[in-house]
Formats: C-alpha cells, sequence, structure tokens
C-alpha cells in the first residue's frame, strides 16, 4: 500500500496543473484542547491574540459532530468527518467486529496497538510519503500507524511530560539540519480542558490555564521568528465549552432501554444505543418511537434526517439509536453521578462548541479576519502551503481559508 502511495505522489505531480506552495514552508500545528473560540477576549490570552494581529484569525471554528475530543483531532489531521476517518466518538462499538464478549470496543488511543480502527493520510503521513520528514508531541492517534507508517518523530502520550519540555522539543526538531528537519510538527496540550472541565470555562482556574498556555504559545512564537527557515505556526482547538448542572442530569436508567436486546455507550453528551446480534428491526424501531414519543426532557432524538446532516450513520459504529442530551444536560448512569462543571460534545453549531483557529507565518496574511470555518478545511488549507498533493478525497475544502493566505490557491485550467 505504501508503494502504491508513493506511485501516486509521483503521479499527481507529474499529472496535476496546481500550483504548489513553495517546499521550504514548514508548519507548526498545536492543539489547544477545550479553548473556546472566545477565551482570548474571555481570559485575556493577550500573547494569542498578538499571534493573530500578526496573522488570521477565525471568528470561530466549527467542530465535527460530536465536538469531542479524539474525533475532531482526527478531522482537524485528516480533512474527512468521523463515519470517514472512522473515530465517531472517544468511544463506540463497531458491528462489524463481534468478538466473544460482544461487538469489539474503541477507546480513545487505541489506534497504538490496533491502527486497524482508523482511516485517512493525516498530515504527517502526506508529508512522510511525500519524502520529508514529521513529528508529533501527542497528538491523538499520531504514534498509530497508518499505512504501516509513523512520525519520523514521535512520543507516545504521557502525562507527565512538561509543556515546557514540549515547546523546547517542537524548537530543537526545527533545528535540524534540513534532511532531518520536519516539515510538519504538530503538538498537543490538554490544560485548558482538563481545567474547564473540573471548575467550568468561567471560573478562576480556567482563567489561570488560559494564562499558563496563553504564555507557552507566545514563547513558542517569539522563538519560531528567531529560526532561519519560512515556519507557519497555527494555533486550533478541538472544541469549546460550557457550563453543566447536575440539576440536568438524564438517568439513562430511567430510559428503561431492555439491556438483552441492546447494549449502550454513554459518552455524557452522547447515548448511543446498538441492537445485539440477535436483537430485531422491528424491536430497534419500536424502542426508536417510544424514545421519540417520550419527549424526554433534555434529549435529542436524532431521526435520519438530523443523522445525514451530522454524518453519523448506524451501518457500522454509530448506534442504531443515537440519544443527544441539548445543551447543558449530561446522562448519567445513576442518580449518585455528579457531573463537571464544564462539558463539551453538544452540537457543533452551539455557539459555546465553537473552536480556536489562529494563524501566523509566511503563508498567511497579517491581521486578517476570517468569518466561521469547519475544522475539516484546515487539513486542504495547510497540505497546500505544505506543497503536498492531497492523496485520497476528503470532507474539507481549501477555499475556506484561501483568503486569508498569501499563496492563493491556484484552480486547475
Amino acid at each position: 500500500m505504501v508503494r502504491i502511495l508513493m506511485l501516486l505522489v509521483g503521479l499527481s505531480y507529474g499529472l496535476s496543473n496546481v500550483v504548489l506552495a513553495a517546499p521550504e514552508q514548514h508548519v507548526v500545528l498545536i492543539s489547544l484542547d477545550g479553548f473556546r473560540h472566545d477565551y482570548i477576549e474571555k481570559h485575556d490570552a493577550n500573547a494569542l491574540g498578538r499571534i493573530a494581529k500578526n496573522g488570521v484569525r477565525a471568528e470561530r471554528m466549527t467542530p465535527v459532530f460530536p465536538a469531542n475530543t479524539f474525533p475532531n483531532h482526527l478531522s482537524l489531521v485528516t480533512g474527512l468527518v468521523p463515519a470517514n476517518h472512522g473515530i465517531v466518538n472517544n468511544a463506540f462499538l463497531d458491528k462489524q467486529r463481534l468478538t466473544d464478549k460482544g461487538y469489539a470496543r474503541y477507546h480513545m488511543g487505541k489506534g497504538y496497538k490496533d491502527s486497524s480502527w482508523l482511516s485517512g493520510i493525516p498530515l504527517w503521513t502526506l508529508v512522510e510519503l511525500n519524502g520529508r520528514k514529521a513529528a508529533s508531541y501527542f497528538w491523538p492517534e499520531s504514534d498509530a500507524r497508518f499505512f504501516g507508517m509513523i512520525p519520523t518523530y514521535h512520543y507516545h502520550y504521557s502525562k507527565h511530560a512538561s509543556y515546557q519540555q514540549r515547546i523546547d522539543q517542537i524548537i530543537d526538531w526545527l533545528k535540524l539540519p534540513e534532511p532531518a528537519r520536519p516539515q510538519f510538527v504538530a503538538g498537543y496540550f490538554s490544560l485548558v480542558d482538563t481545567t474547564s472541565h473540573d471548575f467550568g470555562p468561567d471560573s478562576p482556574q480556567t482563567y489561570q490555564a488560559v494564562q499558563t498556555m496563553d504564555a507557552l504559545m507566545g514563547q513558542l512564537y517569539d522563538r519560531l521568528q528567531q529560526l532561519p527557515i519560512a515556519v507557519n505556526l497555527v494555533v486550533v482547538s478541538d472544541h469549546g465549552m460550557l457550563n453543566v448542572s447536575n440539576s440536568n442530569n438524564i438517568l439513562v436508567p430511567e430510559l428503561k432501554i431492555n439491556s438483552e436486546d441492546f447494549e449502550l455507550v454513554n459518552e455524557g453528551a452522547q447515548l448511543h444505543i446498538y441492537a445485539r446480534p440477535h436483537t430485531s428491526k422491528t424491536a430497534i424501531t419500536t424502542l426508536h418511537q417510544r424514545l421519540t414519543e417520550q419527549n424526554k426532557t433534555g434529549v435529542i432524538v436524532l431521526d435520519s434526517k438530523l443523522r445525514n446532516r451530522y454524518a453519523m450513520s448506524n451501518k457500522t459504529r454509530g448506534g442504531d439509536i443515537l440519544l443527544q442530551a441539548k445543551a447543558g444536560h449530561r446522562f448519567v448512569d445513576n442518580a449518585n453521578k455528579k457531573v463537571s462543571p464544564g462539558g463539551h460534545g453538544y452540537l457543533p453549531e452551539h455557539k459555546d462548541m465553537g473552536a480556536l483557529f489562529v494563524a501566523s507565518g509566511p503563508a498567511f496574511k497579517t491581521n486578517y479576519q476570517l468569518k466561521t470555518i469547519q475544522n475539516i478545511d484546515v487539513y486542504p488549507a495547510l497540505a497546500h502551503i505544505l506543497g503536498l498533493n492531497i492523496l485520497q478525497p476528503v470532507d474539507g475544502n481549501a477555499d475556506a481559508l484561501n483568503e486569508s493566505l498569501t499563496i492563493p490557491l491556484k484552480t486547475q485550467q
């Protein structure tokens, strides 16, 4: 498969009429997990504000459904919606993988040992297939083998690695001589998400977490300017965050779902209901109708129209029935469960689910404001900046960011 893709690279360069960006462009893509689109103003992130003034900022970046960590991180680096890159939630079942214990279950990071859960060509693999090197410091699933490949430089996730160590390593990678230097670097920081969950998005603790990450981003940006190479810094997040109250908990047992016929995966804002292998289609239809008519407070039962809108099929990995919590509500398995003050996973168009997009470097205009963009559009835009032809169809479209680029897209003639 790798040889075939390498051949496609050569053919694409030979046949394409697209004018590509200069090959010396580098991209550092940083994810600040849970950094809401308005945290720059809300929590005085002055360094990120400065980077935005020197470059480009989107009004907000809309996550894919569901607005959770792993689906969105994979969408950002593949340009695919979850149904196409395979990671449809932080945890889910696959109805095509039957084990002696039932359907096989995915959980966060499982691609490290079994990359068959994943599809698509992430940016680091695209760079490597083009004969350049890539690096990743903890980006979700960047230690999984896409087409048998991993980034030349990468770390398996460990919460004990210091934030400063990550910044220093990114700079050290970019100081390597040209043959060893990564053209693309991905980095991941979880502090803002963890703190926003624990204390809520409006808390002084979240303010301090934003201050910590803002200072690190300012330091990274300033150190990148000192390098004798063309580097573009792109800072994004996977989703936003909103306040959650225990008074809005949705008790799953009250839904009265027969466990002999259905298996549940509760992700807080979503409840996937999977029919067991012996369960009839009539039973599925009957339960779906009952839950819809029940009209439980805080619950949206996704019908076929909504499932199509959010590209969440029920054929393999999405539940046969899918329940979505309304903003501020959470599914809980028992009455004693206390939810965190901050939550995400709600419908992507909710304003507080909006994510961050800030970029600065020679490929981006200065002091430029974009309107709302989709996170699946980041991949094709960065591939263009890096001078890479995309080897498989993607769901994103670089046109959304084209107006903000100093290296505009050229259409085929």
